[in-house]
């Protein structure tokens, strides 16, 4: 069993950065997705892919998959980048 832990990004879409300080420790699928023959949608009986637990520290969400026996890796953080201009360098 492994997994991924990370922190989502900020949205590029909003300028808030809500639920982004959250620790995210996502699980790893163990089956492929097949399509269903009634309804043609996307499944697997693989029910982990639901579960995203969240943490408030990277310490404590690698403490919970060391404790649990889970081989877990963690996914740096990208770095912010600010794109600072004026509104007069529309104009330049």
């Amino acid at each position: 069993m492994t997994a991924r832990i990370y922190q989502r990004p900020k949205n590029a879409m909003q300028s808030g950065k809500a639920r982004n300080h959250d620790w995210l420790l996502e699980f790893a699928p163990a089956e492929a997705k097949r399509p269903d023959p009634l309804t043609g949608w996307a499944g697997s009986g693989d029910m982990r892919q639901q579960v995203i637990l969240k943490f408030a520290s990277e310490a404590e969400a690698r403490a919970y998959a060391d404790r649990h026996g889970i081989a877990a890796h963690v996914t740096p953080t990208p770095a912010r980048r600010l794109k600072l201009q004026s509104y007069a360098d529309n104009f330049r």
